[in-house]
This record gives C-alpha cells, sequence and structure tokens, in this order.
C-alpha cells in the first residue's frame, strides 16, 4: 500500500515511517522542509512538499495514495483554536480525496476528555458540548463515503519527549517547582511511541469505517508520580496546588493537569490483534533523563 503520511517527520509520524516501510508499505511523507526531505529520503520514504495550509496539496498527496494517516498538528497554543480548525479543514480535504473509495483515513485524536473520572473506552463518544475546540474526531466520523477511523493518544512517549509531559517540564524549569492539582491522585493514560505507531498500522490495514481505537500501555499514571519523576530530574521541589492557582501556574495545560482522564485499550487489542510490546511505562522514560536536558 502506498500511504500518505502527514506529520511524517514528527515525534509520532518519524516512528510510524519505518514501521510501515518495515511492513512493506510504501510511504509518502508530507514535510514543509528541506530538513525534513532529507530525513524521509534517508528513511526510505518519498517526499511530499507542502504546509498544512496548503489545502490542495493535502489533496493531491491523498489522491495518489492507497491510504492515509493524519498525525499532523501545529501544537502552538497560543493559537490554539486555530490550529483546530486548520486540523478540521485538513481532515476534510485528506478525506474529499478518498470518498467513494476503499481507501482508508485514520486520523489522530485524543483521549482527555472522552469520560472524565472514570476508565474511557473506545465505544464511549465525544461530549456533545465542549470547550475544547479539536474536532479531529467528530470531523472524522461524519465524513460522507469515507472508510475513516480514529486514533485516540494519550501521552505518548520515549526518553526524550513525553506528550503533555514534556510541557510540564518546562513549567516546572522555568516557576523551579513541579507540581500537581490537589492530590494528585489523577490518571493520565500512556503509550510508547513504538507501541503507537504498529497501532497505526494496523488501524491502516484492519481498520473498520467509524471505529475508534485507544492507543493504550498504560491505562492511569497519577499526576503525583509524574511530578515527583519531574521533580528528581530536574532537582526541584514537588509541590501540591489548589485547583483555583492551575491555570495561573500551569498556563494552558491548567486546563488539563487536574483532569482525571484514564482509559483502557481492550477492546482496541481484541478488534485489531494489538498488544503493546514495549516494557518501559512513562515514569520509567522519564526517570531515564534525557527529558531534563535544557
Amino acid at each position: 500500500m502506498r500511504v500518505f503520511l502527514t506529520g511524517a517527520t514528527g515525534f509520532i509520524g518519524a516512528a510510524i515511517v519505518p514501521e510501515l516501510i518495515n511492513a512493506g508499505h510504501q510511504v509518502l511523507g508530507f514535510t514543509r522542509s528541506d530538513a525534513g526531505a532529507k530525513s524521509l529520503l534517508a528513511a526510505g520514504a518519498q517526499v511530499h512538499r507542502g504546509e498544512l495550509d496548503d489545502l490542495e496539496s493535502l489533496r493531491s498527496g491523498a489522491a495518489a495514495s492507497d491510504g492515509v494517516i493524519h498525525t499532523a498538528f501545529n501544537h502552538d497554543f497560543s493559537k490554539f483554536a486555530a490550529n483546530c480548525e486548520l486540523d478540521r479543514r485538513a481532515i476534510e480535504v485528506l478525506g474529499s480525496a478518498l470518498a467513494g473509495s476503499d481507501r482508508p483515513l485514520v486520523v489522530t485524536g485524543g483521549i482527555g476528555l472522552i469520560a472524565p473520572g472514570r476508565v474511557a473506552t473506545e465505544d464511549d463518544l465525544p461530549p456533545a458540548s465542549s470547550p475544547f475546540p479539536r474536532v479531529s474526531e467528530q470531523t472524522a466520523v461524519s465524513l460522507a463515503g469515507v472508510k475513516a477511523s480514529v486514533m485516540r493518544l494519550p501521552q505518548v512517549h520515549d526518553p526524550v519527549k513525553q506528550g503533555l509531559v514534556t510541557f510540564m517540564i518546562a513549567v516546572a524549569r522555568e516557576k523551579g517547582v513541579s507540581a500537581y492539582i490537589g492530590d494528585g491522585l489523577n490518571r493520565w493514560p500512556a503509550v510508547h511511541v513504538l507501541d503507537a505507531a504498529r497501532l497505526y498500522r494496523l488501524a491502516l490495514e484492519k481498520g473498520s469505517a467509524g471505529a475508534r481505537y485507544h492507543a493504550i500501555a498504560e491505562e492511569g499514571v497519577p499526576l503525583r508520580q509524574i511530578a515527583e519523576s519531574i521533580g528528581r530530574g530536574l532537582n526541584v521541589p514537588v509541590v501540591s496546588k489548589p485547583p483555583e492557582e492551575a491555570s495561573a501556574h500551569f498556563g494552558f495545560l491548567g486546563f488539563f493537569v487536574g483532569a482525571d482522564v484514564p482509559a483502557s485499550s481492550a477492546l482496541t487489542q481484541q478488534r485489531l490483534g494489538w498488544r503493546p510490546t514495549i516494557s518501559t511505562g512513562l515514569i520509567a522514560d522519564l526517570d531515564r533523563g534525557p527529558a531534563f536536558v535544557a
């Protein structure tokens, strides 16, 4: 299968490229830079140049492929709503190029607000109304005539990057303390990037239209444990902050740091035959130390 991969040089996309190639697929990687093109060629992929707001380039890349995986997203949180709108338009364009065919589209979504306070499953739907502006999942499943599925991601990690935890490290470095909210028993799920990459491939190869898949290895890591690991890594005190101080201390992260959002991948494992195989968990990767090098 010739696969058009957006975000091909990003943290997750760069792991998906060899996963696809090693399984016998061809990869057409979407990138905006010369450096990105060079890294894709070195990995054995083909290059498709363009920006995420270049809708015609997205359309032509999807049209020239047998399937699409969409991982690209602009993580500049100072213009988060605008970036979410750009993501919505990109998904619609990718879908328009695949409509009426059996070519799959795998879109990236989040696990965060699906079922706060209890273990979310793949059968849980996003809330009908939410202050969260990202609508990747809702856009994908609404595409008419498109075999679209959704990959819900938790905190995706390796020793160097750990999703939103990476931003927590930056806040702790700036403030001189590693903080959590309240008792810190609220939970974030997690998965190693290599396990996530393998699941993207399986969703592309075996996924069903309208399906939601959970890339979850650890159902819920307590935020206090995450904060304590950051404190060890940066050699700073670990403190609790009351909920009313979350936004002041964490900035945009305040919306997430107090959230209890555990999730299960039991149905994904059953439906796609996927099992997490990387034994290193989120805290173990954090404790290795590279993420704390400024």
